[in-house]
């Protein structure tokens, strides 16, 4: 009878430890339980990829296993997720939205990214575009100057699993001057003038991607950059319309500073 016990115990603690082991093993592979549940929109995800991207000369392959990997819908409000594949910006709070998906492929397929490179994003707002961006590149940062959304977009960026992204509260158009310089900035909120900060912080070589105008109807054009020799060389690339980038930009913009 004694040895019985002693086996059974045994048993038991074997089985305890194996358990153990498989737990911390999900912990570690499975940050949210978001992911590892069935993914209910891929399909709608693949026909976004398909219809709205590569159809439109979206055809960088990063870019669109980026876009195809990166789950939109959790970036929105529930009541929004029937629509979060749909290719137009949607609310999220404070004012702002997230881009349509075609904008956000077609600005991150600009910078002709690599995988080595480090990018500055101005405009974190849901954290959709750095989640895209942090699919292709081994650093992003992003500065976001609601601090109620940057604190969301962390915890959700961070219960998704991004541990290449670094978000803090501050106003874009300083840049993040401790990690410059940068090999591409991305601008997700619309200036009129491309800030002097963001230009120095660039690397000569690199490429900025913005929408330049005032925040009126039809009236922005997105713009890429590449700075060469110090200078910052613009062409242009489509019409678009972005919420206007607040803070030192606004005052430049009315002439109060």
């Amino acid at each position: 009878m004694v040895k019985l016990v002693i086996f059974i115990t045994k048993k038991l603690v074997r089985t305890h430890i194996i358990a153990s082991a498989l737990t911390i093993l999900l912990m570690y592979y499975a940050p949210n339980a978001a992911l590892a549940q069935a993914d209910q929109f891929s399909a709608e995800r693949n026909r976004m990829v398909e219809n709205d991207l590569i159809a439109r000369n979206i055809s960088d392959p990063a870019v669109l296993k980026a876009m195809g990997n990166v789950r939109r819908h959790l970036f929105v409000d529930k009541s929004l997720w029937h629509e979060a594949y749909a290719d137009y910006p949607l609310p999220i709070s404070d004012g702002q939205t997230i881009s349509q998906p075609y904008i956000v492929a077609l600005m991150t397929q600009s910078l002709k990214l690599k995988k080595a490179d480090k990018v500055l994003e101005v405009g974190t707002g849901s954290g959709y575009q750095a989640a895209v961006l942090a699919e292709i590149v081994q650093q992003v940062y992003s500065i976001e100057i609601v601090k109620a959304l940057a604190e969301k977009a962390q915890k959700l960026l961070r219960s998704l699993g991004y541990r290449n992204i670094n978000i803090k509260t501050g106003d874009g158009y300083r840049g993040w001057k401790e990690y410059a310089p940068y090999d591409a900035i991305i601008i997700t909120c619309a200036v009129n003038h491309v800030p002097a900060p963001l230009i120095n912080q660039l690397r000569d070589g690199g490429r900025i991607v913005l929408p330049l105008g005032d925040s009126g109807l039809f009236s922005q054009r997105l713009m890429l950059g590449t700075k060469k020799n110090g200078t910052l060389e613009l062409q242009h690339v489509t019409g678009v319309r972005f919420v206007p980038m607040v803070g030192e930009s606004q005052k430049k913009a009315s002439g109060r500073e």
